[in-house]
């Protein structure tokens, strides 16, 4: 990471726009005492909320937090909670796309007992409700398209991506020359080809790859990795592996596995995304798929070490990176 302090200059320039299933994350903090004499269970004594961005907005978040641009096309309802997710990326400068569509905003709310999660409440309609038609895709998104450096499709399987949808906007990025990355969710099968970049996580990977492992079988990273460039066609390929770092492959060739960087794990909410944007901007600013896969590596490590959903800045990175050299 000896060219963290550039890399970090050209990332500054660059424009993104995420496409995908935004949300709102809403933590409810407290301590619980005493077991409920109507049920067993605790009872929460709260001492505050706080709200963030989450899903696909995470993803812009953490764009805007490495210093880049950001625009985001995703459902935001016409509600109180689309008000509050709209007041939080503007806050962080981060342009808005609403798509079309007559439902709730997606609301997470994660109850924190002695900052650990006891359990999660969803809001949220039928993926149905959040479709995005790919017809409007050209009106709302070429020119955002035209003007960014990378375009990045953040699916959470809530809606807003189907196969029409990505290949027109895929179409148009193409035709624009624009970096194209998918962070897939395949338990709701995606088409797509010819990307630039795919981010799926070990269990993803083979889903994707249409592998059934037996319980306690080695991970069948070389005939995984063929297997998806097969199918899709991808040209970078990041399987992240947890605790086990990230597996890098090429053209379905594997080229090496980065151990993780993370030091302290406090929560892992939201990693994933930060993974993503690290990884898109480092190679949007013209580094190699294993000078990206560090960077994305050091920006995760920062945010495992915070609770809740969280962000990374240079200079928590370059502290990092300097704290680990």
């Amino acid at each position: 990471m000896r060219s963290l302090p550039s890399l970090l200059k050209k990332i500054d320039k660059l424009r993104v726009l995420v496409v995908g299933d935004v949300m709102l994350d809403h933590y409810i903090w407290g301590d619980a005492t005493r077991i409920s004499p109507e049920a067993p269970v605790p009872v929460v004594d709260i001492a505050r909320d706080s709200w963030t961005a989450g899903g696909a907005a995470n993803v812009a978040l953490n764009i805007a937090s490495l210093g880049a641009r950001c625009t985001i096309a995703g459902f935001i309802g016409r509600d109180d909670a689309g008000e509050r997710l709209t007041a939080i990326l503007h806050a962080k400068k981060i342009a808005t796309i609403p798509t079309p569509g007559d439902a709730p905003t997606i609301v997470k709310t994660r109850v924190l007992v002695q900052h650990q999660q006891l359990c999660r409440l969803d809001r949220e309609a039928a993926p149905a409700a959040y479709h995005f038609p790919a017809a409007k895709a050209e009106a709302l998104l070429a020119k955002e398209i035209a003007a960014c450096d990378a375009v990045i499709l953040s699916d959470y399987a809530k809606g807003i991506l189907g196969n029409e949808l990505v290949a027109r906007i895929t179409t148009l990025a193409r035709a624009a020359g624009k970096f194209v990355a998918l962070d897939p969710k395949p338990k709701r099968t995606l088409s797509f080809h010819g990307l630039d970049l795919i981010t799926p996580n070990k269990r993803e990977s083979l889903q994707l790859a249409g592998i059934e492992l037996p319980p306690h079988t080695p991970f069948p990273a070389a005939e995984v990795c063929a297997r998806l460039h097969e199918r899709y066609a991808t040209k970078h390929l990041v399987i992240t592996l947890g605790e086990d770092g990230m597996l890098l492959s090429s053209d379905g060739k594997i080229l090496k596995t980065i151990p993780t960087a993370a030091r302290e794990v406090f929560d892992v909410s939201g990693a994933g995304d930060t993974s993503l944007a690290g990884l898109v901007l480092a190679l949007a600013a013209g580094a190699s798929l294993e000078t990206a896969a560090h960077f994305a590596n050091a920006a995760a490590g920062v945010v495992v070490g915070k609770l809740g959903t969280a962000t990374v800045t240079p200079a928590e990175l370059k502290a990092y990176v300097a704290h680990g050299a």
